[in-house]
């Protein structure tokens, strides 16, 4: 039986204040691990993807504080945000004065974390379960936080990330240098000390970066 993935993710997680972006607060996991082991072992089996909504990542926070930082980059925009997991950059988006935001993911606890999520932070998103590699629905801003930890994933997204970008829409990585993300074809836009959970990147903090494609 599929559990309701609002009522697992309220049990397992609390809010809290997100450490790069403390404007906005997220559910997350207490114990990374622990999360993890228990979503394999209870949901596992109808093959779900790992909890990645349960915590807030580098390049997720990285990509965050920089759209809060610098709002013209989405205000007034209609904005996706790429395998938003827990909303946190879609969020930040809205907090920035974005038009309208698409927060898109395949796992459904993930379409349940962001609606949780956007309704703690008191904003409005869309969610929207679909895989929309290869689509272009005219966004005026594309964000994607942390993507390239697959090769496969990275070499896919990166390819429809570029073509977003070279017919004008406006896309911005943020990455704590995974290793398929292609910095030859990107260029640094700001760089950041990120506060992460040591149990899931063997470190207290991370450099992280945000990226464009270079201009020609």
């Amino acid at each position: 039986m599929i559990p309701d993935p609002a009522a697992f993710i309220r049990s397992e997680t609390r809010l809290r204040p997100v450490p790069h972006a403390p404007e906005i607060s997220l559910h997350v996991a207490d114990e990374a691990t622990e999360l993890w082991q228990k979503t394999e072992e209870e949901l596992g089996e109808i093959g779900l993807p790992p909890p990645f909504w349960a915590f807030a990542w580098a390049g997720g926070q990285a990509l965050a504080r920089y759209i809060l930082d610098h709002p013209e980059t989405v205000r007034g925009r209609r904005v996706l945000d790429f395998a938003s997991g827990s909303g946190l950059v879609a969020i930040a988006a809205v907090k920035a004065g974005a038009t309208e935001v698409t927060a898109c993911d395949i796992d459904p606890f993930a379409i349940a974390a962001m609606d949780i999520n956007a309704a703690a932070n008191g904003v409005s998103i869309t969610p929207l379960q679909a895989d929309i590699v290869g689509e272009d629905r005219g966004w005026d801003t594309v964000l994607a936080g942390d993507i390239c930890y697959e090769r496969d994933l990275a070499e896919r997204v990166i390819q429809w990330l570029f073509a977003l970008s070279e017919r004008g829409a406006t896309v911005l990585i943020g990455d704590p240098g995974r290793s398929y993300l292609p910095k030859d074809r990107l260029e640094i836009l700001a760089d950041y000390e990120v506060p992460v959970t040591r149990t899931l990147e063997d470190a207290d903090i991370k450099k992280s970066n945000v990226w464009r494609f270079r201009q020609p």
